[in-house]
């Protein structure tokens, strides 16, 4: 079975999205093992770290290190300092801008633009990514650009990139 390290309730959330009723038909495929703040996972030469971060379900960003280069990535989460942890002398901080603003009252479970600028200082590149309905590709990528202060773009289905 391929290692799935993932939140606890991802296998029955998988169950549900192909409509079976429990996590059996998974056995033999996937091996779900849990996650936690600051887990360690060693493959060859690949270190991959996760980091717990704000959001509305158990969720992690992510820190991939490869033979000196570093891709750090936030996955869905609202402003917190493990993502700038996380980004801290990243070659690339893949980061989600998926809301034009914070809303009132309402509790900060994805970022702006400009939060995910501030989250990445301290990387080399802002990769924007996941880009809310609210927001186009290219003013989230600019607003990025204005407060992060280096390279930053938007990524793009099927682009590859090497650092």
């Amino acid at each position: 079975p391929i290692p799935v390290y993932a939140p606890r309730d991802c296998a029955r959330r998988l169950a549900g999205f192909f409509g079976q009723p429990d996590t059996r038909f998974l056995s033999g495929i996937l091996d779900f093992r849990p996650l936690h703040d600051g887990h360690v996972a060693q493959h060859w030469n690949l270190r991959l770290t996760t980091r717990a971060v704000v959001h509305d379900a158990e969720a992690y960003g992510l820190r991939a290190e490869c033979q000196g280069s570093v891709l750090a990535y936030s996955g869905d989460s609202g402003p917190c300092e493990a993502l700038t942890a996380l980004a801290r002398r990243a070659d690339v901080f893949l980061c989600e801008a998926d809301i034009d603003r914070h809303r009132e009252g309402e509790r900060q479970v994805h970022l702006t633009p400009e939060d995910a600028a501030r989250s990445a200082r301290g990387a080399r590149e802002l990769l924007i990514t996941h880009v809310g309905p609210t927001l186009t590709r290219e003013a989230a990528v600019a607003r990025a650009a204005a407060v992060f202060g280096g390279r930053t773009s938007a990524a793009r289905e099927g682009e590859t990139r090497t650092f």
